[in-house]
């Protein structure tokens, strides 16, 4: 199964290009993704990589996490499963 990678911290310049340019010295990279604001259309600062083999990631992993990216330290580590949300208050109550 391929490793799906956190990067934080990205310049809000980053691109998926970007991205993919510099995980694939590591090894293949399946897909990477700036996450993009959907009201304003800017990256929000974050991205994920998903890369072939789970050796390559890793190295990718140690090798890049605290490494520079045009004047800001990003964060590479493997992604956690995202948490569940609760509903949010926007159900129906029927107590009225």
């Amino acid at each position: 199964m391929a490793t799906r990678i956190y990067v934080g911290n990205l310049p809000y310049s980053a691109d998926n290009e970007q991205l993919v340019q510099i995980f694939s010295a590591y090894g293949e990279v399946v897909e990477a993704t700036v996450v993009i604001d959907r009201d304003s259309g800017r990256s929000k600062g974050f991205g994920f990589v998903q890369m072939s083999d789970d050796a390559a990631a890793r190295n990718a992993i140690a090798s890049l996490n605290g490494t520079m990216l045009d004047n800001r330290t990003i964060r590479v580590n493997e992604a956690q499963p995202r948490p569940e949300r609760s509903s949010g208050g926007y159900g129906r109550r029927n107590d009225w």
